[in-house]
């Protein structure tokens, strides 16, 4: 076996010269024929600085003793000041945070002494200077960082990489395989069940058998706590409009449901819908109905959604509140980083999925969209029932929508549109009809702007379905009444004869 010994590697690395992974550090200062050695306390902090920006990136090496143009001087300090230096991986991180070191130690190279330091990419923490600051590495430089973002973005990579992990120990008995077989049917006949894990990547063979990926055990475990504890929905009946605490504590009933994703779909919808509680209105023909408060096909999509894009590497469960006025659904995990709240409200489909194998399954078995349709469906279907937009906030643990159930009308211009009840008025002619409720004479840019299109075919059917409703009657009949609340008579047009 030909093995690279280590201080053959380390003078390999001095040939190479500096990089992204690699740091060379003098022992030496002043001007040329005039070099002393450096004070010790600043090449410890020289040593900090480098391993913590390596650990806080993708790793790398550092070399006390060789300068920038790779010619070794080495380190002429004595053994206390060296053992001092070789302990600065530790004293100089903040509370002496174990850094993931692979050498620290003295090698002779060509007669000189070099400090050898290697550092792997931590995954555990932000490491963190004594003052407090964070560095990472650029090019081939230290910088400073800010501690939020570098904590965010190793959490996405991680949150991202989640679903594709092999889970040790599982194995297809593990898996519901009757599931699993039918949906293999559905997809192809005569596939087996572990022939279909494998033609979705859900599983691979090894030498010692079929491997199973996390994805598989999310969406198939026959006891999916067995291998992630926080597979659930939690629900929260609150009483009012604000969750309270202590005595104030309003949450009325507090329930979870747990199963794999394909259960958790079936169990939360069926849990949630309960709690769309019915009203009263008056149908198109003249007859009272019952109907949700909320749109049952925005709530399913929402509720989807947050089991199928949630980071399930953050052991937290997803939650719905229902308060009096609006139910939220509180998916654990932000928006991954290539995807902001604002582009869904552009509702032009974008998406990014965070569980690419997971939402691929549930989308070939047409259990879902893609989450930028989704979200366009749910918006759509909201603004169809005359309910208010739907909010959407994301921070770095939680991301969340809220559905409300108020009317997107005031009082007043509810009352306004009651007295039109009869004609069974559409969405555009509520809004043109909304335009004469302060005696406004309408023209047809306002009506254009109120319908938000400049289609003239829109313009023409609307329009001419209220004349035939006979709507210019009722509208003016309904702004005299105003002009007469207001103790005002509409001023009447001079005739030309009376001019």
């Amino acid at each position: 076996m030909d093995v690279l010994q280590l201080k053959e590697r380390v003078k390999n690395a001095i040939l190479v010269g500096e990089s992204d992974f690699r740091e060379f550090k003098s022992a030496l200062e002043g001007k040329p024929g005039e070099k002393r050695k450096r004070l010790t306390k600043k090449i410890c902090e020289d040593i900090g600085e480098a391993l913590v920006a390596f650990a806080n990136t993708d790793g790398g090496e550092l070399l006390i003793g060789v300068e920038d143009d790779t010619i070794i001087t080495g380190v002429p300090h004595s053994d206390e000041e060296i053992v001092q230096m070789l302990d600065a991986v530790r004293t100089h991180v903040l509370d002496q945070q174990p850094l993931p070191i692979v050498y620290n130690l003295k090698i002779e190279i060509d007669g000189k002494l070099v400090l050898f330091f290697q550092v792997e990419k931590g995954t555990s923490e932000v490491y963190q200077l004594p003052d407090g600051r964070v560095v990472i590495r650029k090019d081939k430089r230290t910088v400073p960082a800010n501690i939020k973002h570098l904590q965010f973005t190793r959490q996405e990579r991680i949150s991202r990489e989640f679903d594709r992990q092999f889970v040790d120990g599982a194995t297809v008995n593990d898996l519901d395989l009757s599931l699993i077989q039918s949906l293999a049917d559905s997809y192809l006949r005569g596939l087996t069940a572990e022939k279909y894990l494998q033609q979705f990547g859900l599983a691979e063979y090894a030498v010692n058998g079929l491997r199973l990926r996390q994805a598989a055990v999310l969406l198939f475990a026959k006891d999916v706590q067995k291998w992630h504890s926080r597979s659930q929905v939690r629900f929260l009946k609150v009483s009012g409009t604000a969750l309270e605490s202590g005595e104030r504590y309003n949450v009325i009933s507090d329930e979870s449901i747990t199963g794999n994703i394909f259960e958790l779909i079936v169990k939360a919808w069926e849990t949630l819908l309960p709690y769309l509680a019915y009203k009263t209105v008056f149908g198109v023909d003249a007859r009272f109905e019952q109907k949700y408060t909320y749109p049952e096909d925005a709530c399913r999509e929402a509720l989807l959604n947050a089991i199928a894009h949630r980071d399930y590497a953050n052991h937290s469960s997803v939650e719905v509140y229902i308060y009096n006025d609006r139910i939220e659904i509180k998916s654990p995990g932000a928006l991954l980083s290539t995807l902001t709240v604002q582009d869904l409200l552009a509702l032009d489909n974008r998406h990014e999925s965070r569980n690419a194998k997971i939402t691929y399954v549930l989308k070939v078995n047409k259990f879902m969209r893609e989450l930028g349709e989704g979200m366009k469906r749910i918006f759509m279907l909201m603004q169809d029932n005359d309910l208010k937009k739907p909010e959407l906030y994301s921070n770095t643990n939680w991301f969340t929508i809220t559905l409300h159930n108020a009317l997107v009308y005031s009082p007043k211009e509810n009352d306004f549109l009651r007295m039109f009840d009869r004609y069974n008025l559409s969405k555009n002619q509520k809004k043109i009809v909304l335009l004469g409720i302060e005696g406004k004479h309408l023209s047809p840019k306002d009506i254009h702007e109120a319908m938000n299109t400049k289609d003239r075919n829109t313009y023409d059917l609307e329009v001419t379905g209220l004349r035939t409703m006979d709507y210019w009657f009722q509208s003016v009949r309904a702004q005299m009444r105003i002009s007469m609340q207001k103790r005002t008579t509409p001023r009447k047009k001079k005739s030309r004869a009376s001019k």
